[in-house]
């Protein structure tokens, strides 16, 4: 199978755990209304997901090194089937924060496995083309599952979303039971021993270089949380806009940043890889602050948050696709661990920053913006701090 063939069948998994959080996006005005609860506690189903999502990698990871890519999928789709027919059926917001947290422990497998098959089956500048593929099929869920999810609500109600959500999880499986290869050979499997377990996690938190990656690529993925637990209330609430209008908006800023993901390989073979992301991350600290600065000014109007935004997140285009690859280029042999625990460090700090700025959030631009910034920022420094550090063997 051609790169490009596993890249779209990836991209087609890895799309449903996006379409989780983006097609309920519009809905959730509704939502809060509906269940007669605040905008925090809405946003609470949010969190819920990526904390779940993001400790449930743990799990997966290791399994998949164990058992092989295959078996973790099926099983996590299976959860996340259940999540998503609770979610469905949810009397109140604390059966829905629950069943969010279930279909998190679901869809986590979506992000863990997607990765180490990359990481099997190509590295360096190859593999970082092929994740930009993955990424050119997953950015398109936050132009599509905004406008799919408003055009549900006018259908039904929120709960169809999650109904439908059920639907596409069912075609993952089909999808992985029939199209997706086994690409890790039995030869290859790492048995789980706690002993063994333990000491790779070592290996992986005291390695500078991993850890450094990692979270310079998970402040760029929280920036982005953030706006998504944010973006439907300032947009509707402060500046007015139907579902359907918060959902071209907000498609805007995909745009921005698919179209980056892929020039991110092109780009990393004719500058470096290592060039490229210092470039990608101070641009999106530059664009991030810039727009802070201007908030604090009083130019406060929806043109400025979206071209602002834009610009930043058409940065991190340059940065998550190759700090993914990045992270696990010196980590071939626990490729699936790497990826769990990388992933759980960059979904919780995700989740993090959407519960601290859901203590200051109230329903304006500014909070959502200064928290945008304060990750950026701190991408930045873990950046200057990491970079210098990796070996040439990864500037190539």
């Amino acid at each position: 199978m051609s790169l490009f063939h596993m890249a779209l069948i990836l991209g087609l998994l890895s799309a449903v755990g996006p379409f989780a959080i983006d097609m309920y996006l519009p809905a959730m005005p509704a939502l809060a209304a509906s269940l007669g609860v605040t905008e925090t506690a809405a946003q609470l189903t949010l969190t819920s997901y990526f904390v779940a999502f993001g400790l449930a990698q743990l799990v997966y990871g290791p399994w998949s090194d164990q058992s092989g890519r295959k078996r973790p999928l099926y099983a996590g789709l299976a959860i996340f089937i259940v999540g998503s027919t609770m979610a469905a059926l949810a009397p109140t917001i604390g059966a829905l924060v629950a069943a969010r947290a279930v279909q998190g422990i679901g869809g986590a497998v979506l992000m863990v496995v997607p990765r180490a098959v990359i990481r099997d089956s190509a590295t360096g500048t190859d593999g970082t083309k092929m994740m930009a593929m993955v990424m050119l099929v997953i950015s398109v869920s936050p132009m599509l599952a905004p406008l799919a999810g408003s055009g549900l609500i006018q259908l039904g109600d929120w709960r169809l979303i999650f109904w439908v959500l059920c639907g596409a999880a069912v075609v993952a499986l089909l999808i992985t039971g029939f199209a997706l290869p086994e690409t890790l050979a039995p030869a290859q499997r790492q048995k789980i021993h706690m002993g063994s377990l333990l000491a790779s996690a070592k290996v992986l938190l005291t390695d500078p270089v991993f850890m450094g990656l990692t979270f310079i690529g998970g402040f760029g993925m929280a920036s982005f949380f953030v706006f998504i637990a944010s973006a439907s209330f300032v947009y509707v609430d402060q500046f007015g806009l139907t579902p359907t209008g918060f959902s071209l908006a907000f498609a805007i800023n995909a745009v921005g940043f698919f179209s980056a993901s892929q020039a991110a390989g092109p780009l990393g073979e004719r500058f470096g890889i290592v060039r490229l992301m210092r470039w990608g991350v101070m641009g999106f600290a530059g664009f991030a602050v810039a727009l802070l600065a201007l908030v604090l000014a009083g130019f406060v109007s929806l043109p400025i948050i979206v071209a602002g935004l834009f610009l930043a997140n058409a940065c991190l285009g340059l940065v998550i696709p190759t700090t993914m690859v990045m992270a696990l280029d010196a980590h071939g042999r626990i490729a699936g661990l790497a990826s769990s625990l990388g992933g759980t460090l960059q979904m919780v700090a995700g989740g993090v920053m959407i519960a601290l700025t859901g203590l200051f959030f109230d329903g304006t631009a500014l909070p959502m913006v200064a928290a945008i910034a304060l990750c950026a920022v701190a991408a930045l420094v873990l950046a200057l701090m990491t970079l210098g550090r990796v070996s040439r063997a990864q500037m190539v």
